[in-house]
């Protein structure tokens, strides 16, 4: 159990060493999760991995069990800051929003940016989420052979949903260039996040040049909405949308932001995100300037877009591959809704929907990991972790711990029934996270996320083609390759 910060209490952590470490680096590289499981498997729940030459040596400790994440990422936070290579990366690419922002700076930032993150605001954002939906919908009805790839689909409709809530009537203008240019600068900046030794960015090789001209159209774009905003050339463009998920700023652990903050809160969605944003000001009159409110953005763009399609994703292709949970769902949706358009008042009523998402999460999880830099000798599930190291906890382990859960590779809802989520300790699943750096708009995700499910499975019966992918193995969603499902609209289709 940890103790706080110790130089002596704690024993040596465990890991591999000699050939042992020789394979598991080997294996790290080709496939992060299956290597952390076994290494838990065979050193416990702290590991440790070291490798390297002196003064460029990897340390990297491994935290597997909720005990550890817990402390990590809640009671001992302060001594586990966002200062190693990955945060510095998304730093340079996408500015420093709430996801990478600390001390002064970042409790500045959650003070203006949290009241729009409220629930009641949140609810008000529903219609804009079913309206992307409905068109997603209408699209597939047109699917050559009634076939879609799970894969494009999910990622595109968050992105869509994303760039609606956040701009408003400029959607349409933002969603081409976001589509072309978040996920190159994206995938650049990970692999040099993951990546001990690195090129420099000015290097003009056709890598860095790519992910160049990607930032600068990403920055372009965030800038002429912003400029044009800001001098009333858009003013009225409220698009019935509203907050969007992902930004990391402070929630409670029930995944609710609080509402201490100083915009009001009228439960509607009378402006995009940006306008609210730009509006947001402190008791003394602070608020976000112009690169703040860009850094912002393309923060939320990051954090928001991968987790709901991820989610999105995997609970379609799991529905698609047990049928009976399917019916189950499907059958839910019609008696809460019969047939009308979903909405935030029916998300209580959706329950079994919601454990599926949530199963979903577990199984394959949006954000398997999660890092940190030690500051300072700490004492991590009884284990001493040194001040400097990187320290890793894999949530993509512990949702499959079998300490936690009972034959953890089936897929079953039921695990996240009331009950079974109270007998298991808080941080046995954190797909956005925890303790005072929570994910700001993880209510709004999970809102956007099961009124997606709920409009697809009110037109469609899903079925899954080709053979199953390989659940829990990767780290994103893209590894999977293809997640393809055959449609058939249901008859009589449910009013639109």
């Amino acid at each position: 159990m940890g103790t706080g910060t110790s130089t002596t209490a704690g024993p040596r952590v465990p890991g591999p060493t000699g050939p042992q470490l020789v394979r598991s680096l080997v294996e790290l590289r080709r496939s992060p999760l299956v290597t952390f499981r076994r290494a838990q498997r065979e050193y416990g729940d702290v590991v440790r991995l070291a490798a390297g030459l002196p003064g460029l040596r990897l340390k990297l400790y491994l935290v597997f069990s909720a005990e550890g994440a817990r402390e990590v990422l809640a009671t001992q936070a302060a001594n586990f800051r966002k200062e190693n290579v990955m945060y510095e990366e998304i730093r340079h690419s996408f500015g420093n929003g709430l996801l990478t922002s600390q001390d002064d700076e970042y409790r500045r930032q959650r003070r203006l940016i949290q009241p729009l993150f409220t629930r009641r605001r949140v609810d008000g954002y529903a219609d804009a989420a079913c309206t992307q939906a409905e068109s997603l919908a209408e699209r597939w009805r047109d699917a050559p052979d009634a076939t879609v790839d799970l894969a494009e689909e999910m990622p595109a409709f968050a992105l869509r949903t994303l760039c609606r809530v956040l701009f408003g009537a400029d959607a349409d203008a933002a969603v081409p260039v976001m589509s072309r240019c978040l996920p190159v600068l994206l995938d650049y900046t990970l692999e040099r996040g993951n990546t001990p030794l690195t090129l420099p960015r000015h290097w003009p090789t056709p890598r860095n040049r790519r992910a160049a001209a990607a930032r600068r159209g990403l920055y372009e774009l965030c800038d002429q909405i912003i400029a044009e905003r800001r001098t009333g050339g858009a003013a009225a463009a409220g698009a019935g949308s509203g907050a969007e998920a992902g930004a990391d700023g402070r929630a409670s652990d029930d995944g609710t932001a609080s509402e201490d903050g100083t915009a009001s809160d009228d439960g509607t969605a009378g402006d995009d995100l940006l306008g609210l944003l730009t509006r947001a000001s402190g008791e003394s009159g602070d608020a976000l300037g112009f690169e703040e409110l860009r850094d912002q953005i393309l923060i939320f763009l990051v954090a928001g877009h991968e987790t709901t399609s991820t989610g999105l994703a995997m609970a379609l292709y799991l529905l698609a591959r047990h049928p009976e949970v399917q019916a189950r769902a499907r059958e839910e949706v019609d008696q809460v809704l019969a047939g009308r358009r979903p909405g935030a008042a029916d998300l209580d009523a959706l329950g079994y929907l919601t454990r599926v998402l949530k199963e979903a999460m577990r199984v394959q999880s949006p954000v398997p990991f999660i890092s940190r830099r030690a500051v300072a000798d700490t004492v991590v599930d009884g284990h001493r972790i040194p001040a400097g190291a990187d320290v890793m906890v894999c949530g993509g382990v512990t949702h499959y711990h079998p300490a936690y859960w009972q034959d953890p590779e089936r897929f079953d809802p039921e695990r996240f029934t009331p009950e079974g989520e109270a007998s298991r300790p808080r941080y046995t699943w954190f797909p956005f996270g925890g303790g005072n750096r929570a994910c700001i708009g993880q209510h709004f995700s999970m809102l956007e996320s099961v009124l997606c499910l709920a409009v697809l499975l009110q037109r469609y019966e899903l079925a899954p083609v080709g053979p199953g992918i390989p659940l829990g193995d990767t780290v994103t969603l893209k590894e999977n390759g293809p997640i393809r499902c055959r449609l058939t609209p249901r008859t009589p289709a449910p009013p639109a």
